[in-house]
């Protein structure tokens, strides 16, 4: 019988159930074990299958979800087979309710969290990797975590108390509960309804997933993102950078940001540096000139990948906590268009990068956007990432900034 009566769950209700249940379990376990795994070269590959099959089977419950409950919603829910039993059938429809509530928020809340950071184990489904007007930000990625953190843990205690009451109802009073739904016989009596209003559980569990979203969205949080705070203007100094030597203009940074993209699975991943300062001496009239920058490397952010990136595979932030680049200011055109033929030092290697810019004076005030491409192997970065499947080789440094001329 495909359709639910009075006394039995039918076979589609059934197949839901079981199906949606099982992929819940498999993702539950597929999660724990990415979280127990270390971020290393030697993991990368695992990590990136086992979280992007994690993704795709949490966006096949979610679809399995709507159409369960529409189905639901179209059906007639078999009686409780303890009607008189009010504080317990109470309880376990409260948690039927949570139950919906959790195979639609904690999917979507995950998708949420992909959608909002870039590179990272993509979903192995053809609806593609965003969700509509959902876009890339480090605040919102930190609330739909939590969202699906908090959810994770509302899902343990309602599946732990689910498969408790489930045996409880097998082993210890063998009334027909669990052989309902799993092999659909029939349990209780036609038209014995519990004397709880149908209302209250469901809004008892709407309840409950308003409180779980709502302080993951507004209560206590850490201070702003570093990631989001280091897109702020910024020329504070963790260390004052080499002064030039040139009797050219001295010319000081009022605010700027240095930034980096890494492809990572394919994807541009973009990070900043929150801190660093930058000595300049420029003649506008030669165009020439010269620039010393003290780089904070500590201050880096990557999206959800900052810890790995400041590891010892990469930056080693905890050994090099400053990079510096110093070189001439050449202007290479008759407009706009100049150049810094310089060194850049990084991770204890010193490596000719050129950097090219334009620069746009009004009066005594000097704008400049450029950008460099280097190639971390030059560093002995990632060493361990022998191709570029996991991380590119390739890494785009962009500057900007706005300097006045000193007095």
């Amino acid at each position: 019988m495909l359709a639910n009566t009075d006394t039995r769950y039918g076979l589609i209700a059934r197949l839901f159930h079981w199906v949606i249940a099982l992929l819940i379990l498999t993702d539950l376990a597929l999660g724990l074990i990415g979280e127990n795994t270390p971020r290393t070269a030697d993991t990368a590959e695992f990590l990136k299958t086992l979280y992007s099959v994690h993704k795709t089977i949490g966006v096949s419950v979610l679809f399995l979800a709507v159409l369960r409950i529409l189905w639901a919603l179209t059906q007639p829910r078999p009686v409780p087979v303890h009607p008189a039993r009010r504080a317990e059938t109470l309880l376990a429809e409260v948690i039927h309710w949570a139950l919906y509530g959790a195979i639609i928020v904690m999917p979507l809340s995950g998708w949420v969290l992909h959608s909002a950071e870039s590179g990272f184990a993509p979903i192995l489904w053809p609806f593609g990797q965003n969700l509509p007007f959902v876009v890339k930000s480090e605040t919102l990625a930190q609330t739909a975590g939590a969202v699906h953190g908090l959810s994770a843990l509302v899902i343990y205690l309602t599946v732990g108390l689910h498969i408790a009451g489930a045996l409880k109802h097998a082993v210890f009073e063998r009334d027909g509960v669990l052989a309902r739904m799993l092999q659909g016989r029939d349990a209780g009596t036609p038209g014995q309804r519990a004397t709880t209003p149908h209302a209250v559980p469901p809004l008892v569990a709407i309840v409950l997933w308003a409180g779980v979203i709502g302080f993951a969205v507004f209560g206590p949080k850490p201070p702003m993102p570093e990631a989001e705070a280091a897109q702020m203007p910024t020329s504070a100094p963790v260390a004052t950078a080499a002064v030039p030597t040139s009797d050219l203009p001295a010319w000081t940074v009022q605010e700027g940001s240095l930034g980096i993209t890494v492809m990572q699975m394919g994807a541009g991943v973009e990070g900043r540096f929150a801190t660093w300062s930058a000595a300049i001496a420029y003649d506008p009239g030669a165009g020439t000139g010269e620039v010393s920058v003290t780089i904070d490397t500590t201050s880096l952010t990557l999206g959800s990948v900052t810890a790995q990136a400041q590891g010892p595979e990469f930056f080693n932030t905890a050994t090099y906590a400053s990079a510096t680049f110093a070189g001439p200011i050449t202007r290479t055109g008759a407009g706009p268009d100049h150049q810094v033929a310089g060194m850049l030092t990084l991770v204890g290697q010193t490596v000719p990068v050129t950097l090219d810019f334009t620069l746009d004076l009004a009066g005594d005030t000097a704008t400049m956007a450029g950008q460099a491409t280097l190639d971390r192997r030059d560093f002995g970065m990632g060493a361990g990432y022998a191709d570029e499947s996991t991380v590119g080789y390739s890494v785009t440094v962009d500057v900007s900034l706005t300097a006045t001329r000193a007095p």
